[in-house]
C-alpha cells in the first residue's frame, strides 16, 4: 500500500469511492458516477479549491482510503509555533478494506505532510455517532475538543439569512482578502 496525493491513475478508484462515501452519509441514496467525475474533476481537484485529496493505493492503482485536507493559518494565534494547521475535512476507508491499517496510513502521511509544511496541529469533526472512528481517533493520540461544537446552516434558512444583507454582492471575491497590500506610490 502506498499513500500521496492523488494523481490521474486514481481518479476513477476514487470516483467509486466517493459514490460509495455519499451512500454511507446518505443512508442508501446513489450519486451517478458522472456527477461524482465531474464534481472531483471541476470542484475537488479544481485551481480554486483549498482541498488536498491524500490516498491510499494499491500497487494497482485501487484507492483503499483517501483523506480530504487543507492547510490554513489561525486567525487567533499569530504566534509562529502555533499559526499553521491542517484541517482534516474527511477521511475515509473503503468499507472491504476496514481494519487493515489504511486509516492509520492515511493519517501518518497526513501528519507527516502537515508538520513539513509548518502545522502544529490538526483538527476536524467526526460524527457523534461514530463510536468507531471516535474510537481510531483516540488510538491516534487524538484529543476531543469538548468545548467546540459544529453548526449548519442549510435552505431555507440559508438564503433568508443572505437575504438581510443589502446590497446585494455582485463582485468576484474569491480572490479578495488574501493578503493582497497594496503597494505605496513612493514617487
Amino acid at each position: 500500500m502506498q499513500v500521496d496525493l492523488v494523481s490521474q491513475p486514481q481518479y476513477e478508484s476514487l470516483i467509486e469511492l466517493l459514490c460509495e462515501l455519499h451512500t454511507y452519509y446518505n443512508e442508501g441514496s446513489l450519486v451517478p458516477p458522472e456527477m461524482v467525475r465531474s464534481h472531483l474533476i471541476t470542484n475537488l481537484l479544481g485551481r480554486d479549491s483549498p482541498l488536498r485529496l491524500v490516498v491510499a493505493y494499491e500497487g494497482t492503482g485501487q484507492v483503499l482510503g483517501f483523506a480530504a485536507i487543507s492547510l490554513t493559518y489561525s486567525l487567533v494565534d499569530p504566534a509562529p509555533e502555533q499559526r499553521r494547521h491542517c484541517q482534516l475535512k474527511e477521511l475515509y476507508v473503503r468499507s472491504s478494506t476496514t481494519g487493515r491499517g489504511v486509516g492509520t496510513a492515511i493519517m501518518a502521511w497526513v501528519a507527516q505532510y502537515a508538520a513539513e509544511n509548518g502545522c502544529r496541529r490538526m483538527d476536524w469533526p467526526v460524527k457523534a455517532t461514530n463510536a468507531r472512528g471516535i474510537s481510531f481517533y483516540k488510538r491516534l493520540g487524538a484529543q476531543q475538543v469538548v468545548e467546540r461544537l459544529s453548526f449548519r446552516l442549510t435552505e431555507p434558512s440559508l438564503s433568508e439569512l443572505a437575504q438581510q444583507y443589502s446590497p446585494p454582492i455582485t463582485t468576484d471575491h474569491r480572490h479578495a482578502g488574501r493578503g493582497l497590500i497594496p503597494t505605496p506610490d513612493i514617487t
